[in-house]
């Protein structure tokens, strides 16, 4: 069996993604997907917030992202119940933690009863795009650097703590007059943001618990050196260590997530030391695509499954959506629920072995 417990459509994440949602879903089920979790954007609130390409009609841009998640959701629950004899579609959605604000409204989203989880992502530092394009991560870069440097100039590791983090200016800028010292060299710079990361990450995860983690180590994408061993920065490595053991108190899951390899990275996310820790801590891995259309289901899927038997992890999990069920004694009918399911890393490879390269 195969599966994703994250995707994306063109219908309704138009910009950046292609194709109908059932559309995607056929081919998915030609593919062999047994189970399909369909975690649209959840929309945005602020004109701040939008991207270029919804910077013709600012305001009309907005004003439609809150109905066309509600066209989602009816169309979500069709697609549901007409293909249920060919797949188990998930309904849920991409919990986008931009600032503090948004926790109020990722969880009146996820009361909505057709919603049956939410992932918790990071796709922002300070409030800036990090994985937009490099002008947007260079202005994340800038707003996360802190007001004071050591005696030879790079930035001082700020002390981790396991409260949640104040947050911190969201203006682009790190210096009280405005200014932003250029390093020429990124390293030092890139450690304050990895920090600030992961300190908004945790913020993340003590306010929502998400069920799911998003491509926990995203931050690396557009870095200097995505594939530098974090271990050698101390304070960034306490907070992932921080945000793995509370992940793990809860219950939650992480993604191996198969888009980074497409984006050009090395491994999935998250990278080998943090996926050592986070099953040093008896954690459990999902598998997912990160698909935005046709193209990209399953893309990469051997060379992700390729990496998790690396690590000698033999079983994924995923989600059943149990169907409602009629007590035959007093006719109540109880709501659907979820079931997590285990599956051996073995049947998904026999699956996607039959892909075309």
């Amino acid at each position: 069996m195969a599966f994703t417990m994250h995707s994306h459509s063109g219908q309704f994440c138009p910009g950046h993604a292609k194709d109908q949602l059932e559309d995607i879903i056929k081919h998915a089920i030609s593919l062999g997907y047994t189970t399909m979790a369909l975690t649209e954007h959840m929309p945005r609130t602020s004109l701040e917030d939008l991207y270029p390409e919804e910077l013709d009609e600012p305001e009309a841009s907005l004003a439609a992202l809150a109905p066309r998640h509600e066209a989602y959701l009816k169309e979500a629950q069709r697609l549901q119940a007409l293909y249920a004899p060919q797949i188990s579609l998930i309904i849920g959605f991409e919990g986008e933690w931009i600032r503090t604000a948004n926790e109020s409204l990722i969880r009146e989203l996820a009361a909505h009863p057709a919603i049956d989880y939410f992932i918790g992502s990071l796709h922002h530092v300070n409030g800036v795009p990090i994985d937009y394009d490099k002008d947007y991560y260079a202005r994340a870069l800038a707003s996360a650097q802190p007001p004071l440097t050591n005696g030879n100039g790079t930035s001082t590791s700020t002390p981790i703590s396991n409260s949640t983090p104040t947050p911190a200016p969201t203006n682009g800028t790190s210096r009280a007059n405005g200014d932003v010292d250029v390093d020429p060299d990124p390293e030092p710079r890139e450690e304050s943001m990895y920090e600030r990361y992961y300190d908004q990450q945790y913020e993340m995860l003590v306010a929502l618990r998400p069920r799911i983690v998003g491509h926990f180590d995203l931050v690396r994408l557009m870095s200097a050196d995505p594939a530098r061993d974090v271990r050698r920065w101390p304070g960034v490595w306490a907070r992932i260590e921080r945000n793995l053991s509370f992940v793990a108190s809860y219950g939650g899951w992480l993604e191996c997530n198969s888009s980074a390899l497409r984006k050009g990275l090395a491994e999935p996310y998250p990278c080998r030391p943090i996926a050592e820790k986070w099953l040093s801590l008896g954690g459990k891995f999902t598998l997912s695509d990160d698909s935005h259309g046709i193209a990209q289901l399953g893309t990469n899927y051997g060379r992700a499954l390729d990496f998790l038997s690396s690590l000698d992890v033999t079983t994924l999990w995923t989600l059943r959506r149990e169907p409602h069920q009629r007590n035959g004694t007093n006719g109540d009918t109880t709501e659907a629920g979820l079931t997590e399911v285990a599956v051996p890393v073995s049947k998904v490879r026999a699956v996607v072995s039959k892909w075309p390269l």
